[in-house]
């Protein structure tokens, strides 16, 4: 890209950039960042747990929003003059630094426009998510497969860290379900719009005349619970079975009884953990993820409420809501906002930002307009 187009694209990012310092309002952000600072200094803080999680997790994820805008405005202030520098010594390497900077920057800046649309309570959260086969046999456990690479290939992509809770193998291929998490602020309030029925539409692999075949999963999307969060979990509400790990192993994960099952009595919900090395390891891993269960029952039940008191029912968003086309043509379409993509490969393969992006934006106005 020449200089000249460069430098007429600035303008362009700056006032995106401004339009976002205005809802994020960095010099709110300083001032709260004081205060937070004053308060995780008082030598009293940690006389009281529950506070002082609340403060130090709130200044870490305030301190996080603010270098994030104001590194993308000292970017965006250096471009012009690293453009204006190799206009200068006509140099080409250096303009062709700045094109690259400038495909980034404006990446980067639409990212963090999504990021101010998310003000929902758990936004902020890491992520946990669950994937399940659903209808479709073998061809659906495949599918949970290749939805499980899929997004760790998209937190790979962008440098988030993930864990694998749980996989529970099928027998001929695939997986039955897996649970995981995305650890990266706003990764729930990006990915919640993930939940839902993902469908699959291809020439099965596994289908010896050759035929289509429709298979589903289905994708849950959860926020991880935090210290301050007030899910109490009594040892008499819990029943933890231990068992055998399944599926590939090594390093005596499947040679000992050091994977745990725990059912929450009350609620029958059921978790299970089995990828760390040691029964108390999985455990906790375990009781994490029903902590997370139990806190996304408690928000349903509220909005059940609510809504009971609206007269109305609740949102349908996180039924079907993507199919991926492999054959007759290639397409991955989200139906509930239209965004479509004719490379399921790459979608497969994590690049699935765009999907996000308008999900998020198709949720706004979906509120907006409620």
């Amino acid at each position: 890209m020449a200089a000249a187009d460069i430098l007429e694209k600035i303008p362009e990012l700056d006032r995106s950039l401004t339009s976002i310092e205005a809802v994020i309002d960095p010099d709110k952000l300083r001032a709260e960042i004081e205060d937070l600072e004053k308060q995780a200094a008082a030598p009293d803080l940690w006389n009281d747990q529950e506070n002082a999680q609340r403060v130090t997790s709130r200044l870490s994820r305030v301190q996080a929003q603010l270098e994030r805008v104001s590194t993308l405005r000292t970017r965006l202030d250096d471009l012009g003059l690293m453009v204006e520098m190799a206009q200068e010594e006509d140099d080409p390497d250096a303009l062709a630094e700045c094109d690259r900077e400038l495909r980034k920057l404006t990446g980067d800046i639409e990212t963090l426009e999504v990021r101010t649309l998310l003000s929902g309570e758990y936004d902020e959260r890491d992520a946990l998510i669950t994937i399940r086969a659903e209808a479709g046999g073998v061809d659906a456990a495949d599918f949970a497969q290749m939805l499980l690479r899929m997004y760790l290939r998209w937190s790979e992509r962008h440098g988030y860290p993930s864990e694998v809770y749980d996989t529970s193998y099928a027998e001929e291929a695939g997986l039955k379900s897996a649970t995981f998490t995305i650890r990266e602020q706003y990764a729930y309030g990006m990915l919640s719009v993930e939940q839902g029925t993902h469908r699959l539409v291809r020439i099965s692999p596994f289908d010896n005349q050759g035929r289509r075949q429709t298979s589903f999963a289905g994708v849950e999307v959860l926020p991880v619970t935090e210290e301050a969060d007030h899910i109490d979990i009594p040892e008499g509400d819990i029943r933890v079975d231990v068992f055998r790990s399944s599926g590939p192993g090594g390093q005596s994960v499947n040679t000992t009884d050091s994977a745990v099952r725990i059912t929450h009595l009350p609620t029958g919900l059921v978790v299970s953990c089995q990828n760390e090395k040691s029964q108390l390891q999985n455990k906790a891993a375990a009781l994490r993820v029903l902590q997370s269960r139990l806190l996304e029952k408690a928000r349903q039940d509220r909005e059940a409420e609510m809504n009971a008191l609206k007269g109305e029912g609740g949102n349908s968003w996180g039924s079907q809501m993507r199919s991926y086309v492999l054959h007759p043509y290639q397409m991955v379409k989200d139906l509930r906002t239209d965004y479509e993509v004719g490379n399921p490969d790459a979608v497969f393969d994590g690049e699935i930002d765009g999907f996000l992006d308008a999900g998020i934006r198709w949720r706004r106005q979906q509120a907006v307009d409620a």
